[in-house]
């Protein structure tokens, strides 16, 4: 039987390998980058075309390269970083295992000019397919122009699973955002389809964070950081993390260590933590974290991208970031204000220095006792005021009267309960819907449709059963066009470039649901129209509330659902809208239409039910 085990062709093993590096463009845009940083660059210019399917370039004035060195750095394994596996323990570059130029050459066409400032003549490259086509010297500044053409040209399966242009133009923001946000001394251009996107001029690290991020909605990321500073003897955390009021559903959350990108589940829980109790549970945080720390003490070789990171000594490290996350919070007052109901609220005069101060006798609510009057007069005041309450109509059957605390709306709606007790053939036929023998009984506190059944009280969550009505609507009307209503004024609605890139590919999905919106701009949208059911709702709070739920990393619902739902929850009645008899009515007809009656979208329950039977056990 003949030997079955052989080695690769290189062709084939420098395809498999760039398959770790190269998973779409922006892997290319950050393997390139990192090396123009490493190479010492104060400005670095990126240009993409088709979202780098076509053309990915990156132009640096760094030190550049000789004529062997420009050769040597298309091999495997290639590398100026690193010399003997200690090395690997106190890594101080971004790239350092030499397959970042090799693997990208294996799956794509390369051309690259180097030259370094002590030299006349710089060197010129052209690469396809890992196979060197031309090698040549010619005129070139000083520092690395690599310009990767047709990426995947030699594996169509790969690239035929690329994403959208919007998608991959979308990732390599990100990517780009992960470095120049630790690098805000280098000066960064980056041009998509001949547009200049980006012109980042070097600056402080938060002056990065306003020219990238600038303004999302309402949002002035600017004026919105509270800085972050420890110094502890493991490490040194630095960095700048979002007031509350600021948090979306969609922030933006940086973790770095040593001017390195990472993900950190672990950490990341520790500054969610330290937000608890100061925001909503359905939105997080931005927050823009740098780690300083000792190279030996953490691993960046565990994973191919270099985003994940191993250190040492985590559990140490997770209470000192919560720590100064929670100082930082407190320091600058960040903590809820205390927001009284002024409903109510005792009139308090102002002081006047005219007026002769006068004393009196302060009024109660407890069955009228007075510890200032003597227990004679507290006996003659009892009986006058039962021969009262006998005239009106015998009122002590209906305690609420009595509780002077109460306001005149909570008498009604209890007595309105207490009447639907008694009686409910007292209740109107408007009210009563047949086909569920369920009654409409009041609203309270213009929060909650108070109803019963013939056996139960039934409490049902005004805002969460709208949610449901419409977003069943939204979704049986799927593909069709909804009502609009025009603005008397246009909106302006200005969001992040990433987003922008998401909002164009899905542009007729927000059309579809009612609005009428144009670009403005490469950051901006105008809206003339308007859902019809949205009303005069804001109708910018509801485009940022679809864009970020359409984003979000769900499995189990489409990119419409999810936009359905985001509109439902805007248009929905709110919690503390007063409905009158006829809306009562008719939200609950609907509601009673709906096939999932009991639970919202997102699997919050609408509804309370507690039976006669209960009621009477209890009390």
């Amino acid at each position: 039987m003949s030997d079955i085990i052989h080695l690769l062709p290189d062709t084939v093993a420098n395809q498999i390998a760039a398959g770790e590096v190269v998973q779409r463009p922006s892997s290319v845009l950050k393997e390139l980058v990192e090396n123009s940083l490493d190479a010492g660059a104060q400005h670095i210019d990126i240009i993409v075309r088709d979202a780098g399917r076509t053309l990915l370039k990156v132009i640096d004035d760094g030190k550049g390269m000789s004529p062997t060195d420009a050769r040597m750095a298309f091999e495997r394994h290639a590398t100026s970083k690193i010399s003997t596996a200690t090395d690997l323990f106190n890594l101080q570059t971004m790239g350092f295992r030499g397959e970042a130029l090799a693997s990208i050459a294996a799956v794509s066409q390369v051309d690259m000019t180097t030259r370094r400032p002590e030299d006349e003549l710089g060197t010129k490259i052209e690469m396809a397919g890992a196979t060197v086509i031309s090698q040549d010297y010619c005129q070139c500044p000083y520092g690395t122009a690599i310009a990767v053409k047709n990426l995947f040209f030699n594996t169509p399966a790969r690239r035929r699973f690329l994403k959208t242009n919007s998608t991959e133009l979308k990732n390599l923001f990100q990517d780009f955002y992960r470095i120049a946000l630790v690098y805000p001394k280098v000066h960064f251009t980056f041009t998509a389809n001949d547009e200049q996107v980006f012109n980042l001029e070097p600056g402080t690290t938060k002056q990065r964070i306003a020219q990238l991020l600038g303004k999302t909605g309402k949002t002035d990321f600017y004026s919105q950081l509270l800085t972050i500073d420890t110094e502890t003897e493991l490490l040194s955390i630095k960095g700048y993390i979002g007031k509350p009021e600021s948090a979306q559903k969609s922030p933006y959350q940086y973790l770095f260590v040593n001017g390195r990108y990472m993900r950190h589940p672990y950490f990341h829980k520790a500054v969610i933590n330290a937000y608890q109790g100061l925001i909503a549970n359905d939105v997080q945080p931005h927050y823009f974290i740098y780690f300083s720390i000792a190279a030996q003490d953490i691993d960046v070789n565990i994973h191919p991208t270099k985003t994940e990171i191993k250190f040492a000594d985590e559990q140490s490290i997770w209470p000192l970031l919560y720590a100064a996350v929670r100082e930082t919070l407190g320091k600058y007052d960040a903590r809820p204000s205390l927001d009284f109901d002024q409903t109510d609220a005792p009139d308090i005069p102002t002081y006047d220095p005219r007026r002769n101060a006068s004393l009196t006798m302060p009024s109660t609510g407890y069955d009228g006792y007075d510890p200032f009057k003597s227990s004679e007069q507290r006996t003659v005041d009892k009986e006058q005021r039962h021969e009262s309450q006998n005239r009106n109509g015998n009122q002590e059957t209906r305690p609420w009267k009595q509780e002077t605390g109460i306001r005149n709306q909570d008498i009604q709606n209890w007595q309105r309960l207490y009447e639907g007790f008694q009686s409910h053939s007292e209740l109107s036929q408007q009210q009563l819907i047949e086909q569920d023998d369920i009654a409409l009984i009041c609203q309270l506190d213009n929060k909650w449709l108070l109803c019963r059944t013939a056996t139960e009280l039934v409490l049902i969550d005004q805002h969460r059963a709208h949610t449901r009505v419409l977003y069943d609507h939204y979704t049986t009307q799927s593909g069709k066009q909804q009502a609009s209503q025009q603005l008397l004024f246009p909106e302006l609605w200005q969001i992040n470039i990433d987003k922008a890139a998401i909002v164009r590919e899905m542009l007729d999905d927000i059309k579809s649901l009612g609005f009428e919106i144009q670009k403005f701009g490469n950051t901006a949208f105008s809206v003339t129209a308007v859902p019809a059911e949205l009303g005069d709702g804001n109708p910018i709070e509801a485009l940022n509330d679809i864009l970020a739920t359409a984003t979000e990393q769900t499995t189990n619902t489409t990119r419409q659902q999810k936009m359905a739902l985001a509109l439902a929850r805007n248009a929905a009645i709110r919690a503390g809208q007063q409905l009158n008899a006829t809306q009562q009515a008719q939200l609950l007809e609907q509601w009673l239409k709906t096939p999932m009656k009991a639970i919202t979208p997102e699997g919050k329950n609408i509804m309370l039910t507690i039976s006669f039977n209960e009621i009477t056990r209890r009390i």
